[in-house]
């Protein structure tokens, strides 16, 4: 650690002492750096350890509007992957767009992004105009980075044309032992969770909770059929969990039988294994008999077509979702991690009147409804497994080929798992087990 008051922050301390001690100059951070956009050129494995490092960073200073918050841990998401690919642009051009704005977002243009969307901590200083905010909060920090003064914010925090994707399209990220953070994006920390179980939460579960729940959303309702790409990873882990508890159906996609069996253990019976889908063709999705091998597993397992697709992984499957939809069923999108070139047959998506729906984040609002299920114990963390932040690479490498179950957690000024539940009570009364669902599979590496 090496400054008193990171020691202070683990220690504890109350946050009138946190408040007379001196911030760092600089603290460790992971980065990718400008330099390096061009490394993969030409190159096919484009391995983000090779491109991904921690090193020390300055520290910035704060706007009136914001907080510093000492993170205790955060997460690996998949723009964390593409940031360190440098796909499909270099964030780069994210910061310096934000210099060209001046003021306080000329900060964010630097020759090096720290990067990442997701981060639990304590906040150890905050700016002038922050009312609701003290120092020694126990908090975590919602990715959506909202221009207040835009007035289709107020109409919804992901309309403005200012939204950003904390971390990704700004600097100053959660993977590092001190983020930068708007006061609006800010939250209470369930009380009950673990530093590292609270900072895998934030970003996949409110992205899921605005796609099933949300009026801007798919509407899910009782009974409905739900099928669920992915589902034992960041967000469609989240995804099966909403679709139970608002008495939806869930049929949950995935690629093995590890994977499988954690599905059922989430409540999930209805599962497919990608693999007897695709037959060893990985673009069998892609083409019609695919989709119609799909359409013949889900009816067999559930016994009627899925009134919505849950849809993320993009060019490999979206056709398929286009074409299994009920007919007047709904295709909800949040991303395309297989490619953002989508070619499907419109006939299946006109004649039979289904929906497509383009989903992006999640306001304040919907972050804190998914915050409070967390508190109430009606959500548990995907967290499977968690690295040290010297090792975010190897953490990052896990993500982007897919050997992950759940998220990836990253301790960045905690220093080892289990530290940071508040309310044992509440964590007893859910229950050690059921908390550490996902842990169970896989181990820390810290």
């Amino acid at each position: 650690m090496g400054d008193g008051l990171s020691e202070a922050v683990v220690a504890g301390v109350e946050g009138s002492v946190l408040a007379s001690l001196p911030v760092p100059d600089c603290f460790p951070a992971a980065v990718v750096r400008a330099v390096d956009v061009d490394m993969f050129a030409q190159v096919r494995d484009k391995d983000v350890r090779k491109s991904l490092s921690v090193e020390g960073v300055a520290m910035p200073e704060l706007a009136p509007d914001e907080a510093l918050v000492a993170v205790m841990a955060s997460a690996i998401n998949y723009n964390t992957v593409w940031s360190a690919m440098f796909e499909p642009l270099p964030t780069f051009q994210f910061l310096k767009q934000m210099g060209r704005s001046g003021g306080w977002e000329a900060r964010h243009d630097l020759p090096y992004h720290v990067l990442g969307s997701d981060a639990s901590g304590v906040v150890v200083r905050t700016g002038s105009s922050v009312r609701k905010w003290r120092v020694g909060d126990h908090v975590v920090v919602a990715p959506a980075y909202v221009d207040e003064q835009d007035p289709d914010t107020h109409r919804d925090g992901m309309l403005g044309d200012g939204q950003k994707a904390w971390g990704f399209e700004t600097n100053f990220g959660g993977l590092a032992h001190y983020a930068v953070v708007r006061a609006s994006q800010l939250m209470p920390k369930p009380a009950l969770l673990t530093w590292e179980e609270a900072a895998a939460n934030p970003l996949c579960a409110s992205t899921a909770y605005r796609m099933l729940v949300s009026d801007r959303g798919a509407q899910m309702k009782q009974g409905d059929v739900v099928l669920v790409w992915g589902a034992t990873g960041g967000l469609g882990s989240y995804a099966v969990q909403l679709v139970r508890n608002g008495g939806g159906i869930p049929v949950g996609v995935v690629s093995s039988e590890e994977k499988a069996a954690m599905l059922r253990s989430l409540g999930c019976e209805a599962v497919i294994d990608r693999s007897e889908i695709e037959g060893g063709d990985p673009a069998a999705l892609e083409q019609p008999q695919g989709w119609k091998r799909l359409g013949a597993a889900i009816r067999g397992a559930v016994g009627e077509d899925p009134h919505i697709v849950f849809e993320h992984v993009g060019r490999r499957t979206f056709a398929a979702s286009v074409f299994v939809a009920r007919r007047g069923g709904t295709v909800v999108t949040c991303g395309s991690s297989t490619g953002y070139g989508h070619t499907y047959d419109n006939r299946y998506l006109w004649m039979r009147l289904k929906r497509v729906i383009g989903s992006h984040g999640a306001n304040l609002h919907e972050q804190c409804e998914v915050n409070r299920l967390f508190a109430l114990g009606h959500l548990v963390p995907a967290l499977s497994t968690t690295y040290a932040l010297e090792d975010v690479g190897s953490a990052a490498r896990s993500v982007q080929t897919n050997q992950h179950i759940g998220k990836v957690g990253v301790l960045c000024l905690a220093p080892r798992p289990g530290l940071g539940v508040t309310d044992p009570q509440a964590r007893a009364e859910v229950g050690e087990s059921r908390l550490r669902l996902f842990q169970r599979v896989e181990h820390s590496h810290c």
